[in-house]
């Protein structure tokens, strides 16, 4: 993953933005361990109030936010300020 063409944004940006279906993830290695890094982002929101990087696609371009994870849900990661970015749409956690 080439992570110069992602666009820095601030974590309020993402609830104007869009977001297709379609996983941006296709096989079953990369959505377990997207699964594993997104628990390991809340352990560390919650316990240490850690910030990591998430690298996410919406339907005009890929983005990326520093942000701390607060919860994750079947279907969505939540920020603070009730922010959400469906977990389908999220290429990969930076710690």
């Amino acid at each position: 993953m080439e992570t110069a063409q992602y666009q820095l944004i601030e974590k309020e940006a993402i609830a104007n933005m869009h977001f297709p279906e379609n996983d941006v993830l296709n096989s079953k290695e990369e959505k377990a361990l997207r699964t594993a890094d997104l628990n390991t982002a809340m352990s560390l929101g919650n316990l240490e109030h850690s910030k990591i990087r998430i690298y996410f696609e919406d339907d005009v371009s890929p983005k990326v936010v520093d942000t701390t994870v607060w919860g994750v849900t079947d279907k969505r990661v939540i920020l603070k300020q009730s922010i959400m970015i469906p977990i389908h749409r999220i290429v990969r956690i930076k710690f």
